[in-house]
C-alpha cells in the first residue's frame, strides 16, 4: 500500500544517500545485521519487555537501510544485477528473522505465526518471480515490504505499553492475523497482475 509513495520517499531519503560513503551492498549487509538483532530481541521479549523497543529500533534501522542502499547505487550509477540479487535476498533473509522472531516467541500462537511468516514469503516470491518471467519487479498490493516495517515498528512500541490480550490474543498476534489476511488479499491481487500481463503479451 505505501509502495505508491515511493517516488515521495525517494525524493526525501535522496539528500541523505548523497552524504553517505559506504557502498550499497555494504549497508544491504548491515540491515540483515540488524534484523538478525530484531529477531533475537522479539524472541526474549516476552520475559525481558524492553526488548520490544530495542526490537521496534531495529527493524525501522533495518527498513532505513534498504530504502537507502538502493538509492545510494541508483545515485553513483553502480545498478547492478549482483546488487539487484543481495538487495533481494538479503530482505528475504530479513523477512525471516524479524518475522520469526516474534512467530516463535511465547507472545504468538505457533500457528499463527508461521502462517503469517509464509504467507509474506509467498508476497515476495510472486514479486521477484514477476521479474524472472520478464515484467516488472511488483511491488504493488496491500501489504507490501514498506507496510510490514512500519507496521510492526508501531506496533511492538504499543506492545509494550500494553501488556494484556485483547479479545484473547496479544495485539502483536492481532497484528500476525493481519499479516495472513491482508497477505492473501495481497497474493491475489500480484497473481492476478501477473496473468493480465502475461495474457496482453501474447
Amino acid at each position: 500500500m505505501l509502495d505508491k509513495y515511493r517516488n515521495k520517499v525517494e525524493r526525501i531519503i535522496n539528500p541523505i544517500a548523497s552524504k553517505i560513503k559506504l557502498e550499497a551492498n555494504f549497508l544491504s549487509y548491515l540491515s540483515l545485521l540488524f534484523a538478525i538483532f530484531s529477531g533475537i530481541s522479539s524472541y526474549f521479549s516476552y520475559e525481558i519487555r524492553y526488548l520490544l523497543l530495542v526490537s521496534s529500533f531495529f527493524i525501522i534501522i533495518n527498513g532505513f537501510l534498504d530504502a537507502i542502499d538502493g538509492e545510494i547505487a541508483r545515485i553513483r550509477k553502480k545498478e547492478s544485477k549482483k546488487g539487484d540479487f543481495i538487495d533481494h535476498s538479503i530482505d528475504r533473509f530479513s523477512d525471516v528473522f524479524m518475522l520469526g522472531g516474534i512467530a516463535i516467541s511465547p507472545w504468538i500462537n505457533k500457528i499463527i505465526g508461521i502462517a503469517s511468516l509464509s504467507i509474506v514469503l509467498l508476497i515476495s516470491y510472486l514479486g521477484t518471480q514477476a521479474q524472472a518471467i520478464g515484467y516488472k519487479r511488483v511491488y504493488s498490493g496491500l501489504l507490501g515490504r514498506a507496510d510490514r516495517i512500519l507496521i510492526l515498528f508501531i506496533s511492538l512500541i504499543i506492545q509494550f505499553f500494553v501488556q494484556y490480550k485483547i479479545f484473547g490474543f496479544f495485539l502483536i498476534e492481532w497484528v500476525m492475523l493481519y499479516f495472513i489476511f491482508a497477505g492473501l488479499i495481497t497474493i491475489i491481487q500480484r497473481y492476478f497482475e501477473i496473468i493480465k500481463w502475461l495474457e496482453f503479451d501474447k
